[in-house]
């Protein structure tokens, strides 16, 4: 499967959300990571839609908005009218209702994804595995960046990628949110991953387009 780089504007300089897009497509990103978050669902308050809206005109990179908050179902039509290409909510948030809204989402003509966090089974996004566009394993707790890789995601992804072989969804994008290095990035596309997020690796580089080509590598 194609191995794609989504760097998370999170690490970048808020002021220049719309340059740094700019700069992500052309050295080479695959996608944008918008991390949103609420102050509920996680402490810190991040951005909204208004911040994705002002950064769609600067790149034709798909904006991947990652909703940390905790009743997604209230802001999925502002991301999606905002110029959002796929909206991730968390398994957490959503319970029962996790196809629902996935559902909810792709009516909108969004792709949609499903996330689960380090402390929830791996198993909770099966269900989802059927309707999802892509789905999100959490390699940190989610709210802050500059954490460690947890080993244990390992694990997760390659029973996530086997149950999608197993239903006959071998193509599914599994996304990989956390800790994520050159020195563990191959690990854990061996393990399943497709779609790599990537803050600090990224952006504290000194070749940015060095970086997104050898974390692709």
């Amino acid at each position: 499967m194609k191995i794609k780089i989504a760097p998370s504007i999170l690490s970048s300089d808020f002021s220049k959300f719309g340059e740094t897009a700019e700069m992500l497509e052309r050295c080479g990103a695959d996608l944008v990571h918008c991390d949103v978050m609420d102050g509920n669902f996680v402490p810190p308050i991040t951005f909204g839609a208004q911040a994705v809206k002002a950064i769609r005109p600067h790149t034709a990179l798909p904006l991947d908005c990652h909703l940390m908050t905790l009743h997604p179902e209230t802001h999925i039509a502002d991301f999606a009218a905002a110029g959002a290409d796929i909206i991730s909510v968390h398994v957490e948030a959503c319970g029962a209702e996790t196809v629902k809204r996935l559902l909810e989402i792709r009516a909108l003509g969004v792709k949609a994804a499903a996330v689960i966090n380090p402390e929830t089974d791996t198993e909770a996004l099966f269900p989802a595995a059927e309707v999802a566009d892509m789905l999100l394993v959490m390699s940190v707790h989610p709210g802050w960046g500059g954490q460690k890789f947890i080993p244990e995601s390992l694990k997760k992804l390659q029973k996530l990628r086997d149950f999608c072989i197993r239903i006959g969804r071998d193509d599914l994008d599994i996304e990989v949110d956390g800790g994520v290095t050159l020195q563990n990035v191959r690990a854990i596309t061996e393990a399943g991953a497709n779609v790599i997020v990537a803050g600090n690796t990224v952006f504290g580089s000194a070749d940015i387009a060095e970086t997104i080509a050898r974390l692709r590598a």
